[in-house]
Order: structure tokens, then sequence, then C-alpha cells
């Protein structure tokens, strides 16, 4: 065996949760948390809105600093 080949791992492995899976379940349970409220129209445009205001503060913050 060369330095170039992987060592075959000590002790077989119990299962392994994938990072794609975990991805996945984090995709699935954010598009849970912060998607399957129905607000309405307001609340969603007051959020945007308080969101850009937020966005424009730190910008120019960053800005100056």
């Amino acid at each position: 065996m060369t330095s170039a080949e992987p060592l075959p791992p000590a002790a077989p492995r119990g299962r392994e949760v994938k990072a794609s899976v975990l991805a996945a379940f984090q995709l699935v349970e954010d598009a849970r948390y912060f998607g399957s409220d129905r607000r309405d129209r307001r609340g969603r445009r007051r959020s945007v809105a308080e969101r850009t205001v937020a966005y424009r503060k730190l910008a120019r913050d960053l800005r100056v600093g």
C-alpha cells in the first residue's frame, strides 16, 4: 500500500446520515417553519419592508465604518 491509498476503516461503521440528507431535512424544516403559516398580505408586506429597512441600515453602517 502506498501513502496515496486510503486506509480501510478500522471497524465497521454504524448507520451514518449523509450530509445531503441532513441538508434536505433542514430545507424541509425551514420551509415548514417559515412558509407554512399563511399570513395576510399586509403582514407579508410589513415583514418585507422591515427586512429592507434593516438591510439598508446595515449597508449604510458598513459604508460609514
